[in-house]
């Protein structure tokens, strides 16, 4: 027979389990939504979850909260494994107090952050929360500050990945957007710093939670999601990939897998690029023929669509791809494209993951939105993040590589290790149309056919400037390769750069334009 403490201890944890109680449970699953336990459960390799603070309570008096007490305080912290790999974890759980934070929920999120920077291992945050508990006051504020101190003190130290899967309001949404992917399950999570009701009442504007902040909203128009999921355990299941392409921590590189080596030419990619430079073509097809099969983990990929960035795998191992998309808006870099692309590019630097940079630009997009929102200094943010970046770099120029663009793009001049181009590449500072009419403006104005002298003069310029031969020939370019031969060359430029080694100037840290 069990003895009376250890019955004691039994029935306190079943209680702590069951978190608000099996009514709210109920309640979560109606909505279609897993509770942060089974969450964890999911997430986590089988039996692998310890937990931590299981028995904390909040310590607040006013307004009778004295009388409705919970373990655990509307959060699930512990570590476990996910395919192995030590990880921390911390599941907001939305039965007790719609998930609220407290000074004590606070200080369980934070022991669990500290763990996970002292012993360098990932940090996992489950977001399903009403926001501050305002019954108390400032002393909820202070523990989300000090939350949003310790995501800036591990940011690229360890990865830090946030899942939104309910409510995220207030100051709740800004410890995610300092983490370094913000994951969203479509339906269910949202995203704001102030909900419909208030933005109503200031700006008379009306707007459902869903149009405000919903995951379509944070994926497509504001660029806060990287990705979203049907629902939770798809969400769960992204969480689990995205971690295979990362190290544990910015002292080691992301674990590689097995990779047998096979005939790697591929003789596709000969046919890809349209005889049509205005033509567009899907630079993701060019992406899927150069990696290893099925590897490519797409991020953010419903916004700023003119460019592409995600995870995959050469040769069994991790790379970050940054790849210019003629499919829309013919490839150019604009506003939303640069920030997108520069964020990843720097994820990559920190944890020590090689770039790769698919280039077909034909500049920087034109127009008074672009100057008047910044393009100015939001395009000087990829240049800065690419010239930063110390990671073994590689390009491959597949077509246009025009003007300041082609700079930007991981030219030679900013650091690239290997430039690559294909024969169909063009290195010019601008097209051969725009090109001849100011080279030739006299000489065309002047001719009795003014349409077929341009169509002439354009046509030697062309043969001139718009190939890859006068960039090798400055050794801008290391080589011009056969488009099937890409991911055999890719192969063995990463593999010969994998020791590389930068030596940094002593310097507190650069001022990135923000």
């Amino acid at each position: 027979m069990n003895h009376p403490k250890i019955s004691k201890l039994q029935e306190t944890q079943a209680q702590a389990k069951l978190g608000g109680g099996q009514k709210r449970i109920d309640t979560q699953h109606a909505k279609g939504k897993l509770t942060a336990r089974e969450r964890v459960e999911y997430l986590l390799d089988e039996g692998s979850f310890e937990e931590v603070g299981m028995l904390v309570t909040h310590r607040t008096t006013d307004f009778n909260m004295d009388k409705e007490v919970y373990y655990g305080d509307g959060v699930v912290t512990g570590y476990g494994t996910i395919n192995g790999r030590l990880v921390y974890v911390f599941a907001q759980d939305f039965t007790v107090f719609g998930g609220a934070l407290s000074e004590t929920h606070a200080e369980k999120i934070c022991k669990v952050m500290d763990m996970a920077v002292k012993m360098g291992a990932p940090m996992i945050g489950l977001n399903d929360s009403g926001g501050a508990r305002i019954q108390e006051g400032v002393r909820s504020l202070g523990g989300y500050a000090d939350i949003f101190y310790r995501n800036v003190q591990a940011s690229g130290v360890i990865p830090q990945i946030s899942a939104i899967m309910g409510p995220c309001a207030g100051g709740a949404v800004y410890s995610p957007a300092m983490t370094d992917f913000t994951m969203m399950v479509e339906g269910s999570s949202y995203m704001f710093v102030t909900g419909p009701n208030v933005v109503k009442t200031v700006t008379n504007e009306e707007v459902t939670s869903e149009e405000l902040g919903g995951a379509s909203t944070h994926s497509t128009k504001s660029g806060v999601a990287h990705t979203t999921s049907p629902n939770d355990v798809a969400c769960l299941e992204d969480i689990k990939k995205l971690l295979s392409y990362l190290p544990q921590n910015n002292t080691e590189k992301p674990h590689a897998i097995s990779y047998q080596p096979k005939e790697e030419y591929k003789f596709e990619l000969d046919d890809i690029i349209p005889e049509s430079s205005t033509k567009p073509y899907d630079m993701k097809t060019v992406i899927d023929h150069i990696i290893d099969e099925g590897s490519f983990f797409e991020i953010h990929k419903d916004y700023a669509e003119n460019i592409v960035v995600g995870f995959a795998r050469l040769g069994g191992k991790s790379v970050g791809i940054v790849a210019n998309n003629p499919m829309f808006l013919a490839g150019c870099l604009d506003v939303n494209s640069s920030i997108k692309a520069a964020r990843f590019t720097r994820f990559c630097d920190a944890f020590n993951i090689p770039l790769l940079v698919l280039v077909d630009v034909p500049g920087f997009l034109p127009g008074t939105d672009q100057e008047w929102n910044g393009i100015i200094v939001h395009g000087a943010k990829l240049l800065y993040a690419l010239s930063e970046a110390t990671v073994p770099k590689v390009t491959v120029i597949t077509r246009k590589a025009y003007g300041g663009a082609y700079d930007v793009m991981n030219s030679k001049h900013i650091g690239a290790d290997m430039n690559f181009a294909w024969p169909s590449a063009e290195i010019a500072v601008m097209g051969a149309k725009g090109a001849s009419e100011i080279i030739f403006k006299k000489e065309i104005s002047e001719s009795a056919d003014p349409t077929a002298k341009l169509a002439e003069k354009e046509a030697e310029y062309a043969e001139k400037f718009a190939t890859p031969y006068r960039a090798a020939q400055r050794g801008f370019i290391d080589e011009v390769i056969l488009p099937n031969e890409t991911r055999r060359k890719l192969l063995k430029a990463f593999s010969m750069l994998e020791n590389k080694e930068v030596n940094q100037p002593k310097r507190k840290h650069g001022n990135i334009p923000l």
